[in-house]
């Protein structure tokens, strides 16, 4: 697994309902058409997708957000800079939880002055700006890849409750 196919499988996550094709997501994630194949695959060999390569195993993807993600794709907050909120500094995570320590992915036409986080993808950030459903996965993720306890069980309920 390599970082960009969390992000695949969550554009996918984020898209449920619709039809989409490969060169879709490629379009929506700013990478290439192979790349997301090769994502695609890696994640049905992982067992996180089914093999009509459309539908996400949900328990399986929720189990390896839940347990891997922290360990596969650890993050430690960088220097302050502008940029796109994420984890608990964006939605949903800040209606819930209050803190005065943003964070946020390295972008120049960003809202906030936080913490930088590296997003899983170089074009996470423009990414999420076409899609608040995805930007919101995403922030999702950034929460158990760096929150405390509490931040990382309220993200999993959020998460649970979006995948079902």
């Amino acid at each position: 697994m390599r970082p960009h196919d969390v992000a695949v499988l969550l554009k996918i996550a984020a898209k449920e309902g619709t039809d989409w094709y490969m060169k879709d997501l490629a379009y929506e994630l700013g990478i290439s058409a192979s790349e997301v194949s090769e994502s695609i695959n890696r994640s049905l060999i992982a067992g996180l997708i089914f093999e009509d390569k459309k539908r996400l195993i949900k328990t399986a993807l929720l189990d390896f957000l839940r347990y891997g993600l922290s360990y596969v794709y650890p993050q430690k907050p960088g220097a302050l800079l502008r940029g796109l909120p994420t984890a608990h500094s964006a939605e949903p995570l800040n209606k819930i939880i209050q803190s005065e320590d943003p964070y946020a992915w390295p972008y120049a036409e960003g809202s906030v002055k936080g913490q930088s986080i590296e997003p899983l993808h170089v074009n996470v950030p423009e990414a999420c700006l076409r899609d608040q459903v995805f930007y919101e996965y995403m922030a999702l993720c950034d929460a158990l890849r760096l929150g405390k306890v509490r931040e990382k069980n309220i993200a999993l309920d959020e998460l649970e409750k979006r995948l079902g």
